[in-house]
């Protein structure tokens, strides 16, 4: 028991279960629980076994509802705090030795100060409670880009969330070598929203979270790092972490093409990557690899290649339905973790847009509820939060790819920027170039809704759906971009997507949902190789390539000659107004790679003429 002469003989006295020998590792659990002063410390093994004890537990405690067990086998509730329902970016930190080095679009502390505090926040957190180890993998099992860490928890809510989203336990032991791994401290606290902190500490390889228990704060695998660390990694070490959905998509003749595709939130990232095929295409398929993050390298052969570091789906339900995306509904009927929804008189969940409300039920704050409840200002009052969340296995889904487990991941065709815009932006337009992508990714400008923002409608400038996550100065972010475009030979197309524009009238002008296939399809043509019509299928504008007129398969939807037209319009005044905003938000950048420049002077130049 060598490994364990800096281990204190009373935190041995606490453990549970351990099969851990890294010394490291448990260096890093001595450290911790002697600030946290948990009761006991339990180290996870991911067997089912395991999973059925702590549901077990949390039921029994509270922190956990078991659900109807015929109708949703496998299923439970979990409630958060009122004042603790969504990720709080305006408390998520980078700490870095040097200010400049997480830009102005982080939130930044020393690290210095930031330990101080936090070591404060954590003191006796875990007092009376346990401490729960949890050795993970993010990434494909024998992949070459898969990360390990070791999140420590007090919550049992986390451990299996955890153990849907990334691969726990045992069967990551062998995986830590050395001092490889992520460290990750979480504790509920408090639940005190003056004292809620999500630190990331790039330099150092660590997060830690206090004072939340949402999931979005506290799976330390998933935004924290599988994006904010993974990006600071990646630029290191010559890949990229990216906020996308990853799909499979096969046409009638057989061929394979892989997308990607940055969306900010509310823009149908989710429902793109499991979208069903209309009739009228019924010859393709589409298959999902993965709906929020992919991992991508540059492989042997030159192309890009990216893999899904995550296990589950962490999706938002409101909306969610047999129509808008019949996939997602049929994945998390068994082994979910419901957050924040409705709970009916027969055990079982609902949520707006589910289907039909049900007479009455307990709403997401563990209230009495009814479908007639009305607020001060005479509003609906809603069951559940807007924000409220399912936790489901990738491996559960009707359409999930083949390739979801293949752990040199796929050949990326075509990766996709996409945003809200009602006017402006046409429905698709494809890059000149590579470095002409990078600064369409780059100026990413998407609506907002009131839900989300709390001042009205606005457009807000995301750069790759990145803003939130990315963990380092963004103008070396944009960087990278460059440089991975650089070293490939055959580097996929770039395109972005806009499904949101109305007419005059407020109409959408396209039906989205499943008709967006008839988008891709254009895009894959463009990508493919042995295609004999490329050239006629675009037309050349100031902002890139656009489809030809009839260039866009519309067979089987109602949708007039005059509404493509407005759909691909080039208004060349809001588009020049579109370019002094991308000129304001790269001015806050000190380190904007002059490429980027020279693109916004192109774009400039070419509308003038």
């Amino acid at each position: 028991m060598e490994n364990l002469n800096t281990i204190k003989m009373e935190n041995l006295n606490k453990y549970v279960n351990n099969y851990i020998t890294n010394k490291y590792v448990l260096e890093f659990v001595n450290k911790s629980a002697e600030i946290c002063n948990p009761d006991k410390i339990y180290f996870c093994d991911g067997l089912e076994e395991e999973k059925k004890f702590l549901t077990g537990e949390a039921v029994k405690s509270g922190e956990l509802i078991e659900l109807n067990q015929e109708k949703f086998p496998g299923c439970i509730l979990h409630r958060t705090a009122i004042n603790d329902v969504a990720r709080t970016e305006h408390l998520t930190y980078i700490c870095t030795t040097k200010k400049e080095d997480a830009g102005p679009t982080n939130n930044w502390k020393s690290p210095e100060d930031a330990y101080e505090e936090l070591s404060g926040y954590f003191r006796d957190s875990m007092k009376g409670r346990t401490m729960y180890v949890i050795p993970f993998m993010m990434g494909v099992p024998g992949s070459k880009m898969n990360k390990i860490g070791v999140e420590l928890t007090d919550s049992i809510y986390v451990v299996l969330n955890m153990r849907i989203m990334t691969h726990t336990g045992r069967i990551v032991a062998d995986d830590i070598i050395e001092n490889n791994f992520t460290k990750g401290l979480h504790s509920k606290g408090e639940l005190n929203l003056e004292k809620r902190r999500i630190c990331h500490f790039p330099e150092d390889n660590t997060i830690m979270s206090v004072n939340s228990g949402y999931g979005g704060n506290v799976l330390l695998g998933k935004k924290c790092l599988a994006l904010r660390i993974a990006s600071y990694l990646s630029r290191k070490e010559g890949w990229m972490a990216e906020h996308m959905f990853l799909a499979d998509i096969q046409t009638p003749d057989g061929k394979k093409f892989y997308i990607a595709g940055a969306f900010p939130s509310a823009c149908g990232k989710t429902n793109l990557s499991m979208l069903i095929p209309p009739e009228s295409l019924s010859g393709y398929k589409v298959r999902v690899i993965g709906d929020d993050i992919a991992w991508m390298y540059i492989g042997d052969d030159s192309r890009l290649w990216a893999i899904n570091p995550e296990a589950g789906f962490f999706g938002v339900v409101p909306g969610t339905n047999i129509k808008t995306n019949k996939n997602a509904m049929l994945t998390i009927k068994k082994n979910t973790i419901f957050t924040n929804v409705l709970l009916k008189e027969d055990n079982t969940v609902w949520w707006e847009g589910m289907e039909d409300p049900p007479d009455k039920g307990i709403d997401w704050k563990g209230d009495a509820w009814t479908k007639d409840m009305k607020d001060e200002k005479g509003n609906l009052v809603p069951g559940e939060h807007p924000n409220s969340r399912f936790t489901a296995p990738i491996s559960q889904c009707p359409v999930v790819s083949h390739e979801f487990s293949n752990s040199k991941g796929v050949p990326i065709s075509a990766i996709l920027f996409g945003g809200r815009r009602e006017s402006v932006v046409p429905i698709v337009y494809e890059s000149f170039n590579w470095q002409h992508g990078v600064f369409i990714g780059a100026s990413l400008r998407s609506e907002t809704t009131a839900a989300a923002m709390g001042v009205g409608k606005v457009v807000r400038n995301d750069p790759m759906a990145m803003i939130p996550f990315c963990g380092y100065n963004m103008g070396d972010y944009f960087t990278n971009w460059l440089d991975i475009g650089k070293r490939m030979k055959f580097p996929p197309k770039i395109f972005f997507v806009n499904w949101f524009r109305k007419n005059r009238e407020g109409k959408f002008l396209w039906p989205g949902y499943g008709e967006n296939l008839r988008v891709i399809e254009w895009i894959i043509k463009r990508c493919d190789t042995f295609s004999n019509n490329k050239e006629k299928e675009a037309v050349e504008t100031p902002v890139g390539y656009i489809p030809a007129a009839d260039a866009i398969n519309t067979k089987g939807i109602e949708i007039s000659k005059q509404d493509i037209k407005e759909l691909l319009n080039i208004d060349v005044q809001e588009w020049l107004k579109e370019a002094d905003e991308i000129d304001k938000f790269f001015s806050k950048f000190d380190r904007m790679p002059k490429e980027l420049i020279k693109e916004l002077n192109n774009l400039r130049e070419r509308l003038k003429k």
